[in-house]
């Protein structure tokens, strides 16, 4: 049996925007279902305020919002006709309810004949969210919500719930994607089901030790290799405590602060190394430096 999450314990404020970040597998989606009563865990407890996800669930679900990561829409019912559906079971209308969605719908209302299905990724996620919030909700579950959709439609639906921020809406998003976290008010992060970090962006990035450098040559493929061969270039450079692949550039970090030094004495040995164009350069780390950096010391979860 698998263990989905350990211990995992968080407070969420009210009117916060708040993400779950993390890879497939780190325990989110299970997360989710559990807060919006669709799960039932096997130990502990969760409350939405006041209320248990298990005793209350009928109420839950009435102040709750929920946007799984696949699109469970109606596919043969058109844009309208979803939204009607889902604001007939709450017991509520479009009309009642316009203002709440209208940043949201104001965008989709064109295609508003077109079946669900024949939609694009970004306007399927704009309609899943208009459904989720049709009954005015107090709290927003969205479960990787920005997964599949183009990097302009994951800024654009970053911006919407921005605003419904502001309406006083508390909002609990995960994400696999480490970027969107500078976005959320806090975060959790989280692999295997454990907590790795709980805390602003920014007071996770300050947390990072080490002295951070990116480095490029004329050799990536060496170096960014997952053959022992290839990761052992850089690896077995003294003081460096972790390598990580970084889009084009390779991040490692050194305990030592000697940042000159270090420049030389890598590039010397890169060049020993028959590496050419040596780019090494200090840099500030991010929370994907933050996360992978966690995930490599275990005594820390």
């Amino acid at each position: 049996m698998v263990e989905a999450l350990k211990d995992v314990s968080i407070d969420v404020l009210q009117g916060e925007l708040f993400g779950f970040i993390g890879p497939d597998g780190a325990g989110k989606t299970t997360l989710f279902r559990i807060l919006t009563s669709l799960v039932l865990p096997d130990a502990g407890s969760a409350f939405i305020g006041s209320l248990d996800v298990v005793k209350d669930y009928k109420k839950i679900r009435k102040c709750t919002g929920y946007m799984p990561g696949r699109f469970s829409l109606y596919s043969d019912l058109t844009v309208e006709e979803n939204l009607q559906f889902y604001a007939r079971i709450f017991k509520t209308s479009v009309k009642e309810n316009y203002d709440l969605i209208s940043d949201i719908y104001l965008q989709i209302e064109p295609f508003k004949k077109r079946r669900a299905g024949d939609l694009s990724g970004g306007m399927k996620q704009k309609l899943a969210l208009s459904c989720a919030l049709i009954h005015n909700p107090k709290v927003l579950v969205l479960d990787e919500p920005t997964t599949g959709v183009d990097a302009v439609s994951r800024m654009e639906f970053w911006e919407l719930l921005k605003k419904m921020q502001k309406k006083g809406i508390t909002i609990l998003v995960s994400t696999p994607y480490m970027d969107e976290a500078s976005l959320c008010d806090r975060v959790a992060l989280m692999e295997h089901g454990e907590l790795l970090a709980v805390d602003t962006p920014a007071c996770i990035e300050k947390s990072f030790t080490g002295n951070l450098m990116a480095v490029k040559s004329n050799q990536m493929y060496g170096l960014l290799s997952d053959l022992p061969a290839g990761r052992q270039v850089l690896e077995q450079f003294p003081d460096a405590t972790q390598v990580f692949r970084f889009g084009e550039f390779i991040h490692i970090t050194f305990q030592s602060e000697n940042t000159a030094g270090i420049i030389e004495d890598l590039t010397n040995y890169l060049n020993s190394k028959g590496h050419q164009e040596i780019q090494i350069s200090p840099i500030k780390p991010v929370i994907e430096d933050c996360f992978l950096a966690l995930m490599d010391q275990p005594a820390t979860r």
